[in-house]
C-alpha cells in the first residue's frame, strides 16, 4: 500500500474546491426561498397560535413554541426575510455610494482627495452600530431606516478600498494610453477603472453582508427594527432572552440563525477571494474589520502592499 506524500495530496484540494463551489450556490437558492417564498419551508404561519404553550422542541414543533403557542421554527424561517432584506439592500446602497465616492476621490485633485478621505476617516473612526443608532434615532425605526443606516455606515469602507485602487490604477499604462487617445475622465472610469475594481468590491460586499446581518439583528434586538408580533431574528431573540433558564429554545434558535448566516457569508467571501484574486485576497481579508467601521485606515500608497504574501505551487495563499 502506497502512502501519498503530504505535499502531493491534491484530491483534498479538489474536494475543498468543489465544496467552495457548491455551498455558495446552495446559499443563494436558500436566500431566494427565504426572501420570496418562506412558506415552502414552513407549514404554519409565523403568527398562528396553538394550544401548546412553551412546548419544547418535538416532532410536531421542531423548534418548540413560545408563550402564545406560536411555532418557533416558523418564526425563525419567516424572520429571515426582514433581516436578509435589510442587510442585502443596505450593502447594495453602500456599494453604489462607496464606489461612486471612491472613484471621485481617487480621480480628484490632491486637495479634494484630502478633504473627501478625511471625511471618510472620521466615519471609519465611529463604530457602525453607533452610526446606525444615530440615523435610526433621527429617521425612526423600521426596515427602511435600517437599510439607510447600514448603507451610510458601510459606505466609508467601500470608498476607502475603491479610492486606494483608483489611485494605484491611475498610473497604469492602459489608463495613461486612454488619456493620450482623448478619453474623458468619466469614460476612463467606467470602461477602464471600474472593471478592475469589481474583484475587491464583490469580495468586500460578500463579507459585509455578514456584518450587516449582525448589525440589523442587533438593532431589532434593541427594539429599533421590526416590531412584534411580526417575526424577526433580533426581536424574537430579545423576547426569549428573559426566559433562557426555563425556555432555552426561544432565544437559541434565532441566535443560531444569525450565527450560521454570518459564518456562511464569511465562507462565501473567502471562496470569492480565492477564486477571483488569491494574492490580494489575503490583504483585503486582513483589513476588513478596519474597513467595516472598527478603526480608521491610513492612506494607502499607490502600488504598495500591506505585507508580504507568498503562494505555494498550487496558487494558494500561504
Amino acid at each position: 500500500m502506497t502512502v501519498p506524500l503530504l505535499g502531493t495530496a491534491r484530491p483534498a484540494g479538489r474536494a475543498r474546491g468543489g465544496l467552495g463551489r457548491v455551498v455558495p450556490v446552495v446559499l443563494v437558492v436558500l436566500v431566494l426561498v427565504l426572501l420570496l417564498a418562506p412558506g415552502l419551508l414552513s407549514r404554519t404561519g409565523p403568527v398562528d397560535t396553538t394550544d401548546a404553550f412553551l412546548s419544547p422542541p418535538s416532532a410536531e414543533h421542531w423548534f418548540g413554541t413560545d408563550q402564545l403557542g406560536r411555532d418557533v421554527f416558523s418564526r425563525t424561517v419567516f424572520g429571515a426575510r426582514p433581516v436578509l432584506l435589510a442587510s442585502l439592500l443596505g450593502v447594495l446602497v453602500a456599494v453604489v455610494a462607496g464606489v461612486a465616492l471612491g472613484v471621485l476621490a481617487g480621480a480628484a485633485p490632491r486637495w479634494l482627495n484630502a478633504v473627501l478621505m478625511r471625511a471618510v476617516d472620521v466615519l471609519l473612526a465611529l463604530p457602525v452600530l453607533l452610526i446606525a443608532l444615530i440615523l435610526i434615532a433621527t429617521a425612526g425605526s423600521g426596515v427602511r431606516s435600517i437599510v439607510i443606516a447600514l448603507g451610510v455606515a458601510f459606505t466609508p469602507g467601500f470608498a476607502r478600498v475603491v479610492e486606494a485602487s483608483v489611485r494605484r490604477l491611475r498610473t497604469a499604462e492602459y489608463v495613461q494610453a486612454a488619456h493620450v487617445f482623448g478619453s474623458t475622465g468619466l469614460r476612463t472610469a467606467v470602461r477602464h477603472l471600474l472593471p478592475n475594481l469589481m474583484t475587491e468590491v464583490v469580495v468586500l460586499a460578500s463579507s459585509a453582508v455578514g456584518w450587516a446581518v449582525l448589525t440589523a439583528s442587533t438593532l431589532s434586538f434593541l427594539g429599533l427594527g421590526v416590531q412584534l408580533p411580526q417575526p424577526d431574528w433580533g426581536s424574537d431573540l430579545a423576547a426569549g432572552a428573559t426566559s433562557l433558564a426555563t425556555s432555552w429554545w426561544l432565544a437559541t434558535f434565532p441566535g443560531l440563525a444569525v450565527t450560521i448566516t454570518i459564518l456562511l457569508a464569511n465562507f462565501t467571501g473567502d471562496q470569492l477571494m480565492s477564486a477571483l484574486d488569491p494574492r490580494d485576497g489575503l490583504r483585503l481579508r486582513q483589513s476588513m474589520p478596519r474597513l467595516l467601521g472598527r478603526r480608521p485606515a491610513g492612506p494607502a500608497e499607490p502600488g504598495r502592499s500591506t505585507g508580504p504574501v507568498t503562494t505555494n505551487r498550487d496558487g494558494a495563499v500561504g
